[in-house]
């Protein structure tokens, strides 16, 4: 670690030097250097592995349990690079027309950025750690892998929390909530046969491009008032293997971003319908919607906190990304969870990505001030 623990700048660059790409996914070396800053601001640090080199990390306050306070989660790791040519190198954190720019910089090492140092602060003013639980998780970007894992661990058993704050980019706004996302693969068996002669074959692929157009027709449901439309989109296609020969196997992926829990409990039953009976389903992904309720105290507190840093109130702001918020949200007691961090959220996993300096260092402010606020009023329910 390189300058000052409390400067979020040299902290984001620092840690966009980690390079910490998933797939294959390796956040250790993130993991340790965070580690090691936050047992230097008296946090007590815990470890959790879910595979080589896959890490989770909790941190806490000395002699406390996890939870019952302020809870703050962001992930470790980033999406690949891309075939794009960057401007700007993706690992090193230059600094170029006020934006620092690297892979991870929005999505979102920022905001982990951010959070860190403003806890340093606290630290460094007060003597003390302050009372939050820091959940920092690998494995997001594949569908959070590392949160689900982590949440089966005794460490966090009957933890609560007054709230969470989910440290994506969002430019500082509050956002409340996102859609649920199901991801599917998709498999057409055929027969195969010599092109010259297909009609003594079954082609797969043309099962499996029936079905794509169906889907891609197929009614979603209503749009929802909070979340918006369902979309799906087909992802992935595979088949056949040789261009003289009729394909026995196709396969395609389906992503789909569901807008309510009822279209998120039926979206694998609309996918079948469009199947033929030549064509199998697997669901490969299953993360329900989240939506923070406008009126809870914590939300509220958290966008009063916001509009003093002049983030302006946009009423309630939703995504279409997921994040960890639909794993930790339930499984603490359905804590409420806003997501607020530093950065652009239009050019995460972009090619020349960047966080804008004047952004973290409002974030850094504004997650100091939710330090400070929450701390001292704890009895805040969730």
């Amino acid at each position: 670690m390189t300058g000052n623990h409390t400067d979020p700048v040299r902290l984001l660059q620092d840690l966009i030097r980690i390079p910490s790409i998933n797939p294959p996914g390796d956040e250790a070396a993130c993991a340790e250097l965070c580690a090691e800053i936050l047992t230097g601001i008296g946090f007590d640090v815990t470890t959790h592995g879910f595979g080589e080199r896959r890490v989770n990390l909790v941190a806490r306050p000395p002699g406390k349990q996890p939870g019952n306070n302020l809870g703050f989660s962001g992930h470790l790791d980033t999406v690949p690079l891309g075939g794009g040519t960057w401007t700007h190198p993706p690992f090193s954190g230059e600094i170029a027309d006020g934006r620092i720019y690297g892979r991870g910089s929005s999505d979102m090492k920022g905001g982990i950025a951010a959070f860190i140092a403003a806890c340093a602060r606290h630290h460094a003013e007060t003597g003390t750690c302050p009372d939050v639980t820091i959940i920092l998780t690998g494995g997001e970007e594949t569908g959070c892998e590392g949160a689900s894992a982590l949440i089966s661990d005794s460490l966090l058993a009957g933890c609560t929390f007054i709230g969470l704050l989910i440290g994506e980019s969002t430019r500082n706004y509050p956002v409340l909530g996102h859609k649920g996302v199901a991801w599917f693969e998709c498999t057409a068996e055929g027969r195969t046969a010599h092109a010259a002669m297909p009609e003594f074959g079954v082609n797969a692929i043309y099962h499996a491009t029936d079905a794509i157009t169906r889907i891609r027709a197929a009614d979603l449901g209503e749009d929802d008032p909070i979340l918006g439309k369902t979309t799906v989109c087909i992802g992935t296609f595979h088949g056949g293997m040789n261009i003289n020969s009729v394909p026995d196997r196709a396969s395609f992926t389906v992503d789909a971003r569901t807008s309510s829990p009822a279209t998120h409990s039926r979206i694998g039953g609309t996918i079948r319908t469009c199947l033929c009976d030549a064509l199998s389903l697997q669901t490969r992904l299953n993360i329900p919607p989240v939506v923070a309720p406008p009126d809870n105290p914590f939300v509220q507190a958290v966008r009063t906190v916001a509009t003093r840093h002049g983030i302006p109130d946009r009423g309630v702001v939703t995504v279409p990304y997921f994040t960890d918020a639909a794993i930790l949200s339930p499984a603490f007691g359905n804590a409420p969870a806003v997501i607020i961090g530093p950065g652009e959220p239009d050019i995460a996993h972009q090619t020349d990505e960047y966080c804008p300096v004047d952004s973290l260092l409002t974030a850094t402010h504004l997650y100091r001030d939710c330090i400070e606020f929450f701390s001292a009023c704890p009895g805040i329910p969730g």
